[in-house]
């Protein structure tokens, strides 16, 4: 390892610290003895519950919901401490209070299918009992969205409440009648419309099922192939590495649905790769963290929220119309963080890996079979069976697929084991999802939804683009302290619908706060993924951060583009017009790769930069005029870059000069 760019690779031990530090959901409790064994078959329990539900049918709404919700809670106040710097280990694994919480849990849970005919038969009136095991609901998923995924959701579902209680005080048009006690107990807990409502019906069908397949995949030894596969077709290019961790961390984000887990697990081995290349170490991370993050934005399987997507639009929409609407925008995504990092290894000189470093192609080849599993879910997913039944059917097929593995050898007990890492999984998006139903619920009783929409279209003086920028901003503030998923539920109860009332179609504004809840993630002061991966290169954090919006910079402009101009979803076009599209957003991330980064050929000047940026815009933008004027200019600035390249040999730049030092990657 040369001295120079000394960098070593995590252990499995680092990783879990990093984690821990940064994502919440990985802190959990190590239990041994009796409440290990009683975790461990709970979790199977809770797979098994989902499993059967999905193969013979769900239960009433009501039934269903609850039993999910009881599993989740229950096994939460077990497995996460109520203090996370204090995680209780050896004899007192768990506080007494947690094992009263996760018995009222247990009831909780139990409640709807013990007495669902006295509740069905009430008509919303409550008894004592009720009332007092709704109150208990509302305070137990307080508790455990907050332990799971962090303080700000819990204060925002909360003061959400406190809205509704306390709404005849409200000012102007925020005010309503007020709920009483009882009506918002009512609510929340004895209808579809609160913690039972849309998102936790979502978790407990089919995001439980998608997690649970991304559990198998990791058990087959997909993970492991992604990165052997990625460097055996990027590896050698100019800047390798770098190109080995977008490649991978796409790959990554169909079986991961968290940005910060994403860039620990990917991240540990290929930013001590760049970092010995020669990147600095705040580029390093920075390009794990945007090239992670975009895992959720990668069809055919995006984040959890993209499956909530599905039940809040409506109208017959599928989940594969929003993957194969959400396909144009994910390749431009990752297509930018490609040629920025293809144009920054250049203007530093740097190479990709020797023969030597590179692992053996006709190995990594022959085990292609290893993606079956998701070009088999691609293509179920784009037939007419049920989204369920996709994800039943493709964890069927990468069971097959693990024991062909001879590397791997999957055995009964690795399905057992990704059973419990599945359901492990889902305890925070479980959590999160009957959170995000407290503020729908409220929303929906209040009709805040339309005030805030109408009150959000007022601000902007009823004009879209000021619209968009502040609907961006509020995703990007509510994406810093709490999951995608009750950011888009949040969101898009709020703030798309101001979209829409504008006229723009449902699908663009939904993708709109999806995609900037999702990028909340990489955007400073508060950057999860941004600062999980300057904990493995041991950059600066925020540094980290800024360098992570910069290589996102697709990110934060196609939003807008799909929303001015839907035919970049595949909206109302046909196939000639698609590839056109593709081809001229392509080329637009081509000139705006190298104006972000001040090199093409040669180091740019800033008016070039400028001018490279404003080509890519109109490129990007799907509109004739915009197509040839920029193709037009495109064409002048790559003439120029080539001509003023030969006259001024290698402009200052490295590219073309002899490499004999570079160290060797370990």
């Amino acid at each position: 390892m040369s001295t120079n760019h000394e960098a070593s690779y995590l252990s499995e031990e680092e990783q879990q610290k990093l984690l821990e530090k940064y994502d919440p959901e990985a802190g959990t409790r190590k239990l041994t003895g009796l409440l290990g064994y009683i975790a461990f078959f709970g979790l199977l329990a809770f797979s098994l519950f989902q499993l059967y539900t999905a193969v013979f049918g769900v239960f009433t709404a009501q039934i269903q919901r609850t039993v999910h919700l009881g599993f989740a809670l229950s096994l939460i106040f077990l497995l996460f401490p109520a203090n996370r710097k204090k995680r209780q280990k050896g004899k007192l694994q768990v506080a007494w209070y947690d094992l009263i919480l996760s018995i009222l849990s247990i009831g909780v849970g139990a409640y709807w299918p013990l007495r669902f005919e006295e509740l069905v038969m009430s008509v919303g009136r409550l008894g004592p009992l009720d009332f007092a095991v709704g109150i208990t609901a509302i305070l137990l998923v307080l508790e455990a969205t907050r332990r799971t995924v962090g303080l700000p959701i819990m204060v925002i579902a909360l003061l959400f409440m406190l809205y509704g209680l306390f709404g005849s005080y409200m000012p102007g048009f925020l005010s309503h009648r007020g709920l009483t006690l009882e009506r918002m107990v009512q609510t929340m807990f004895f209808t579809t419309e609160g913690i039972l409502g849309t998102p936790l019906a979502v978790s407990s069908t089919f995001i439980f099922l998608f997690l649970l397949f991304g559990a198998f995949l990791i058990r087959t030894g997909v993970g492991q192939y992604f990165n052997d596969l990625s460097i055996a077709i990027a590896g050698r290019s100019i800047g390798g590495p770098a190109k080995v961790a977008i490649f991978s961390s796409a790959l990554q984000g169909t079986i991961s649905g968290s940005s910060v887990a994403n860039v620990v697990t990917s991240g540990a081995f290929t930013i001590p790769m760049m970092k010995n290349l020669g990147y600095k170490k705040e580029f390093a991370g920075a390009v794990e963290a945007s090239a992670s993050t975009g895992g959720q934005l990668m069809p055919p399987i995006m984040g959890a929220a993209a499956f909530l997507m599905v039940e809040f639009i409506g109208n017959g929409i599928t989940y594969w119309d929003i993957a194969k609407a959400a396909a144009i925008p994910a390749i431009l995504y990752f297509l930018g963080i490609w040629i920025m990092t293809h144009f920054e290894a250049k203007r530093l000189g740097l190479r990709g890996l020797t023969k030597e470093e590179m692992p053996s192609r006709k190995e990594v080849f022959g085990k292609i079979y290893l993606l079956i599993p998701i070009i088999a879910i691609i293509l179920l997913l784009m037939s007419n069976i049920t989204v369920t039944h996709a994800a039943l059917y493709s964890i069927v097929i990468s069971i097959i697929v693990g024991f062909i593995n001879k590397d791997r050898g999957m055995k009964a007990v690795d399905i057992v084991h990704a059973l419990v890492d599945g359901a492990r999984t889902a305890l925070a998006v479980a959590a999160a999802t009957a959170a995000a139903g407290i503020i729908v619920g409220i929303v929906t009783k209040t009709g805040l939804g339309l005030k805030l929409a109408n009150g959000l279209i007022d601000l902007a003086g009823g004009y879209l683009i000021p619209t968009l920028i502040l609907t961006m901003i509020a995703a990007l503030i509510l994406g810093m302290g709490s999951p995608t998923t009750a950011n888009y539920v949040i969101t898009s109860t709020i703030a798309a619908p101001a979209m829409i009332l504008l006229g723009v179609p449902d699908l663009s504004a939904h993708l709109f706060v999806f995609y900037f809840g999702i990028i909340a993630d990489i955007t400073p002061p508060v950057a999860l993924a941004a600062f999980a991966a300057a904990g493995v290169s041991g950059g600066e954090p925020i540094k980290t951060g800024i360098e992570s919006s910069k290589l996102a910079i697709a990110a934060f402009i196609i939003p807008y583009i799909f929303v001015l101009s839907p035919e970049l979803l595949m909206i109302n076009t046909t196939w000639g017009e698609t590839v056109w599209v593709v081809l001229t957003a392509m080329t637009g991330m081509i000139a705006i790769g190298a104006g972000v980064i001040g090199h093409w050929m040669r180091d740019m000047h800033w008016l070039e930069r400028i001018t490279a940026c404003i080509v890519g815009l109109l490129l990007i933008y799907p509109e004739t005029i915009s197509d040839i004027t920029g193709l037009v200019m495109f064409g002048i600035l790559l003439a120029l870059q080539y001509v003023w390249k030969q006259d001024k040999g290698d402009g200052g730049t490295l590219q073309d000069k002899p490499h004999t030092d570079y160290p060797k990657v370990e």
